[in-house]
């Protein structure tokens, strides 16, 4: 079995894509952990809602592209994620790949472990909340030792204490 670290965003309808694209993860993969969600000023484009982010610790017999392919693109599309504007635009949802198991390698363009991980408090953080001694696998640092390098009040990350998920809650969306 393989596990991957995932990010999650959403400033569109924040709290009810979240919620929906957990269900899908849980649905498609074991779910084994979710953050705390995270509400964050957006980069790039400031003239648009805060984002709410996440992270997730999932667990599949998919490969990486796999996974990418058949599950977060097609959770992003389910809840109609629109990828012709900007980059740091708007969105329903995003779902990245941050680490995979503890592997080294590039995806589509992508390389894993995605450089946010070490750039990004609200991906930072998150993911040191679900697993704070996995070691980063090309630093060594543990996720702990990365988020701790974070400030969120300098960051302008507030926590979200009235979206919350319980993993043992989280249930598949009705067929």
């Amino acid at each position: 079995m393989n596990r991957a670290y995932l990010s999650l965003g959403s400033n569109i309808e924040p709290a009810a894509n979240l919620r929906a694209a957990v269900a899908m993860l849980a649905a498609h993969t074991r779910l084994l952990a979710v953050s705390s969600v995270w509400e964050t000023a957006p980069l790039g484009i400031t003239n648009q809602p805060d984002f709410l982010n996440m992270a997730a610790l999932v667990e599949t017999k998919l490969s990486a592209r796999q996974l990418k392919r058949d599950v977060l693109r097609r959770i992003e599309t389910a809840l109609h994620r629109d990828r012709s504007g900007h980059r740091y635009g708007p969105r329903t949802i995003d779902i990245d790949l941050m680490l995979f198991n503890r592997e080294i390698f590039n995806l589509d363009g992508h390389h894993i472990p995605n450089a946010e991980v070490l750039e990004r408090a609200f991906v930072a953080i998150p993911l040191a909340e679900i697993s704070p001694v996995y070691r980063h696998p090309e630093t060594g640092q543990t996720l702990a030792a990365i988020a701790a390098r974070f400030d969120p009040k300098k960051e302008k990350m507030f926590l979200r204490r009235d979206i919350a998920f319980d993993v043992s809650q989280v249930s598949a969306p009705p067929q």
